[in-house]
């Protein structure tokens, strides 16, 4: 895999062209864009030492927009992930998934939460695959729990959890 390294400020006109070309295969253009709107700078301006990215020589290839809570000491947030797709399936969002856990669990924290829509079935299938358990929510779709209106009117969620373990002294 590249070079893993923290995310810097100056990452974010990159990042925010990545979702809008990564994502290009599987929506609109202008439903691209409206994605990369849930990456606005300030997310790198205060969270960029909790942030990873994947550089290769040919630049950014993938990243982790994470952050440990204020309000809960116990807890890490991985807000967005964006992976090249021609590097997917390659064990990449995997390995940043990973090192997130290893630098939250050295800060203190014990828990990683995450969320994604209910009909992102492949986001569902991964964060199952990668230990998260789905939280229960007030209905299901398909057997998967959801929190109804999460994010406002008609946007609900899929909420997940994993536990995460300090490391060894």
């Amino acid at each position: 895999m590249p070079e893993v390294r923290p995310a810097h400020v100056r990452d974010h006109p990159a990042l925010v062209r990545h979702v809008q070309n990564w994502w290009g295969d599987s929506r609109s253009p202008a439903r691209a864009r409206e994605l990369s709107r849930l990456l606005p700078k300030v997310f790198l301006q205060f969270f960029a030492g909790t942030s990873l990215v994947v550089e290769g020589e040919a630049g950014i290839r993938a990243f982790l927009v994470g952050f440990h809570s204020a309000d809960n000491d116990t807890e890490a947030y991985i807000h967005f992930v964006g992976v090249d797709p021609e590097l997917r399936g390659r064990g990449v969002a995997r390995g940043l998934y990973e090192a997130f856990f290893r630098q939250a669990a050295g800060a203190g924290r014990r828990e990683v939460r995450a969320i994604t829509s209910p009909g992102n079935t492949g986001s569902i299938a991964f964060h199952r695959a990668m230990g998260f358990t789905l939280e229960r929510g007030d209905r299901e779709i398909d057997g998967v729990p959801v929190h109804s209106d999460y994010d406002g009117p008609g946007e609900d969620r899929v909420c997940f959890v994993r536990a995460i373990t300090p490391p060894r002294a």
